[in-house]
């Protein structure tokens, strides 16, 4: 077994223990909501404070890198609201739940411990530089898009409380807070206290684990309940059309290798929570949301791995 296919296995394997969990019953599927908590608001930012401390970016290219990933990013999601709503039939705010299903990659539970496991610290660098824009893109675009259309345009849009409301979610965000105090620190060229660095090493290390295991749990609670064909249309989009737009585009652009290879991966991984997150706010499109992720993550222990081989065929 290759090392690349080891890791694959190792990765969902865990999201599967975390189902299997939930499943059985040895643990309550509401569990995952804590557990995730605890990885997200606890372990995951130690971890992308420790990378922006210790990190060496040089070559990473971040503007071809953005430009790259975001192009693919749009064009993915104006597919993905393109077959709900004409192919499917569904209005236009279950279009934006399409459209964000299609292209959000699950780039923090799955992709940190993915991305570590696969490149090891140089491809996590480079993921770090993903996360630090990802997050506050698509929370913008997902917030501009509910107040256009979440409220069926009974109230109107006032630019200031657009702006407010992202600035509070960015800002607050513990990835977030992670990633600028790191800067900060490095920044400061401090040396940071030994037992520091203990306790942020050893909360970075559960990272991994914790976050796939609460992942699967999420997976279970959530389920598959009807609205299965554009689900799968969406997570072909997701899984195929989005990575084979980043890895033109990546190409075209002349991106290092590592770095195209991180880029193309991440585009590869499947939806995350944060689509069913939007399409609670919008009060629409629920079930599409929870069916597209929990088809699109089963699919990608074999699609991640189909890319993976392609990169590695392409990059070297």
């Amino acid at each position: 077994m290759s090392p690349l296919t080891e890791t694959v296995l190792f990765v969902f394997s865990l999201v599967a223990l975390g189902y299997l969990a939930g499943l059985t019953g040895y643990l309550r599927p509401a569990s995952g909501e804590g557990i995730a908590e605890f990885a997200i608001n606890v372990a995951l930012p130690p971890l992308l404070f420790q990378t922006m401390v210790k990190s060496d970016f040089h070559g990473a290219a971040p503007w071809s890198l953005w430009c790259a990933y975001f192009t693919a990013v749009a064009l993915t999601w104006a597919a993905g609201h393109l077959v709900t709503t004409r192919i499917f039939g569904r209005d236009a705010r279950t279009g934006i739940v399409g459209g964000v299903s299609s292209a959000y990659s699950n780039i923090v539970l799955l992709g940190a411990p993915f991305i570590l496991g696969i490149f090891g610290a140089d491809g996590f660098e480079v993921l770090s530089l993903l996360v630090a824009v990802h997050l506050p893109v698509m929370m913008m675009a997902s917030i501009v898009l509910f107040e256009m259309f979440g409220r069926g345009g009974s109230e109107p849009v006032h630019p200031l409380r657009v702006i407010r409301g992202f600035l509070r979610r960015v800002f607050l965000n513990p990835l977030i807070i992670g990633i600028l105090a790191g800067l900060a620190w490095r920044l400061s060229a401090a040396p940071l206290p030994e037992f520091a660095m203990r306790l942020v090493d050893a909360l970075a290390d559960t990272a991994g684990p914790v976050a796939l295991f609460a992942m699967g749990l999420s997976l279970r609670r959530l389920g598959i309940s009807g609205n299965v064909r554009p689900a799968l249309a969406l997570s072909a989009l997701k899984l195929f059309l989005m990575p084979a737009l980043v890895l033109a585009f990546v190409w075209l652009l002349g991106l290092p290798p590592l770095t195209a290879k991180v880029a193309v991966v991440v585009a590869a991984l499947p939806s995350g929570i944060n689509s069913y997150l939007i399409a609670v706010q919008f009060n629409t499109g629920q079930a599409l949301a929870s069916n597209q992720m929990t088809i699109a993550t089963a699919s990608a222990a074999v699609t991640t791995a189909f890319w993976l081989a392609v990169v590695v065929w392409v990059f070297g």
